[in-house]
């Protein structure tokens, strides 16, 4: 098994490694750095603010009051360790892998995806586009998110393109088995719709496929420990064909998929699992639908999750006024503080204004285009936690 992939990992013996490997600029490169491409991805990745602020941002249950309930940033290392675990088993590249996974959820919103269809709603209304977390984590790690070089200059990630490609290429809400990779590198900017392309690389196509393996199995782990699932047990353990005896917990469910999928396949059928286990994931996926993510527990922290984004969005909105922009956020900064100092501070780094000196990023926000100006207020609220933005409504609200 391992032979049959180890000849289609992405390395200096793939003809796709100089297109994985390309970049829009380079940040900097040291003399003595001893990290691959990928690597230097990763490390990019774990060093950016974005990626830190994910271990305060819900996966599916909001403040559960719970220390051992998964958080986005727990998500993603599960991603991460999924993928490395497919990676190694199949003889593909590890090292790109964990650059994907580790990177691969930078763009969700907080309130999870329940906040992506909020600011989704306010994006379709205002600027006529869709927000889905894949563009918005490859737009930000292109245009907005900031690490400095070794000049203290303030640059983008500025990732290779097969990490940039996983990123967006990841959506695990897929229901087709098979998974190939594509052969072009096409321009990234083409994407219109998540899924719409199968990854560049085959540990891309293995990062997305482990992105579905990990939440399926922690969802239900957490929801049993939470008491929603209390009435569907019996149902459960029918589904999954185990005993009242059995434990079911994520690392099983995850055990039990990962060798299915290495059992069967190969690099002609592509990655995919036995039309059992196949069958299984969708019925897995749809109890999950069902009974944890649509519950009537969960109804009432979504209406609040719309409350807080769109009055953060509104009070943001109602600076815009063309060239007069700069001097409505100056006033604003009176009746709400924390709100408008915070973000302030953050589009100045992108304005065609005065800019910080230290940020050499190539993003410009025209704050006299009214699209423009309320795109950045949607990477701006993108990028809040859970917590934050809680705190920014309530002090919008506050008197």
């Amino acid at each position: 098994m391992e032979s049959l992939f180890k000849e289609y990992a992405t390395n200096e013996n793939s003809p796709k490694w100089e297109n994985a490997i390309k970049r829009e600029k380079e940040i900097y490169a040291r003399k003595n750095d001893i990290r691959s491409p990928f690597e230097r991805d990763y490390t990019r990745t774990i060093h950016c603010n974005a990626y830190r602020r994910l271990k305060h941002k819900t996966q599916v249950f909001f403040s559960p009051g719970n220390d051992h309930i998964c958080t986005r940033i727990e998500h993603v290392t599960h991603v991460e360790s999924v993928s490395y675990t497919i990676a190694k088993c199949l003889g593909l590249n590890a090292e790109l892998t964990r650059a994907i996974a580790t990177a691969h959820d930078i763009g969700h919103s907080p309130f999870g995806h329940e906040g992506e269809r909020i600011l989704s709603e306010i994006s379709k209304q205002d600027i006529g586009e869709t927000f889905w977390h894949e563009r918005n984590g490859l737009e930000l790690v292109d245009k907005i998110e900031l690490l400095e070089d070794d000049l203290r200059n303030k640059q983008n990630l500025n990732l290779t393109y097969a990490v940039r490609d996983g990123i967006i290429s990841h959506c695990g809400e897929i229901d087709e088995n098979m998974l190939k990779p594509r052969d072009e590198a096409i321009n990234l900017d083409d994407y219109k719709t998540p899924n719409q392309f199968a990854p560049y690389t085959w540990e891309g196509c293995v990062v997305k496929v482990a992105d579905k393996v990990s939440y399926l199995g922690r969802d239900i782990e957490d929801a049993i420990t939470l008491g929603i699932l209390d009435e569907h047990l019996e149902e459960l353990y029918k589904l999954l064909n185990y005993n009242s005896k059995d434990v079911i917990n994520n690392t099983v469910i995850i055990n039990n998929l990962i060798y299915d999928l290495w059992k069967n396949s190969s690099v002609e059928k592509g990655l995919c699992f036995s039309d059992e286990t196949f069958s299984l994931i969708k019925q897995i996926k749809q109890f999950n639908y069902k009974n944890i993510y649509n519950c009537e527990r969960i109804k009432p922290s979504i209406r609040y999750f719309k409350v807080v984004l769109y009055e953060i969005y509104n009070t943001l909105k109602s600076t815009y006024g063309g060239d007069r922009t700069p001097e409505n956020i100056k006033n604003m900064k009176k009746i709400y503080p924390k709100l408008i100092d915070s973000f302030e501070d953050w589009i100045s780094n992108y304005w065609n204004l005065e800019r910080k000196s230290t940020s050499k990023n190539d993003v410009i926000i025209n704050v006299e285009n009214e699209k423009e100006y309320y795109k950045a207020i949607i990477y701006y609220i993108s990028g809040m936690t859970d917590n934050f933005a809680i705190e920014i409504y309530n002090d919008i609200i506050g008197f």
